[in-house]
């Protein structure tokens, strides 16, 4: 697969290295003189020297038959366009775009470009980290708009002796499956939950945190 990554910094050294390492044709879009002759001695990658904006320059690089555009310029305004172009003037079937400020994600997504913010990301880890001796998995599914965790209940988890019809979990959350003694149960509201159980919860990015507190106790 074709990727173009518009950018620059040790973040898009790391992705490119990473990309071409499994495989990918890889094509970088940088301002930078200087950066893209650095990139370019340290990279198996095309290296080409513009304005990821300019639909001349996606052109140049094979934006047509290209798989996937990353925009993570330090631009938001930059990073909107590029995808924008990418995807509508080339067809490109994945975009995704940097949010430096985290308040333009959700801009993004409702301009139809998939957005991420090192922001979220970064807080999401250190909300969903806070008990970690008891999550034991975490899987992002559906290109990281569905969690699906594996956590052990302790005896000192405050869920314990409960129904799970009698658990306020927030909305859009679910206790899947529950694993006793190596055994799988699909659980129903009157099931109660034992110490030593592992359950695993479908939760959406936005309430992880507060339903791992649920069956952590960990106060915000």
């Amino acid at each position: 697969m074709k990727i173009i990554i518009v950018g620059g910094g040790k973040p898009l050294y790391f992705l490119c290295r990473n990309f071409t390492a499994q495989g990918h044709e890889v094509a970088i879009i940088n301002r930078s003189p200087s950066e893209c002759t650095q990139l370019s001695r340290q990279l198996s990658a095309l290296v080409v020297c513009g304005d990821g904006s300019d639909a001349r320059i996606l052109k140049d690089v094979g934006a047509m038959g290209a798989g996937v555009v990353l925009a993570i310029t330090p631009n938001d305004q930059d990073n909107l366009v590029i995808c924008q172009l990418a995807s509508l003037q080339f067809g490109v079937p994945r975009t995704i775009a940097l949010a430096n400020d985290p308040d333009n994600a959700a801009v993004f997504e409702q301009l139809g470009v998939t957005a991420f913010s090192t922001t979220h990301v970064v807080s999401s880890l250190i909300e969903q980290r806070a008990s970690l001796e008891q999550i034991t998995n975490l899987l992002p599914v559906g290109e990281g708009q569905v969690n699906v965790t594996e956590i052990l209940l302790d005896p000192g988890s405050p869920v314990i002796g409960k129904r799970l019809m009698d658990l306020h979990l927030p909305t859009n959350a679910l206790v899947a499956v529950v694993i006793r003694h190596n055994r799988p149960i699909v659980p129903r509201g009157p099931d109660d939950l034992q110490p030593g159980d592992r359950l695993v919860l479908i939760t959406l990015p936005e309430n992880h945190g507060p339903v791992l507190k649920v069956f952590t106790g960990e106060k915000p």
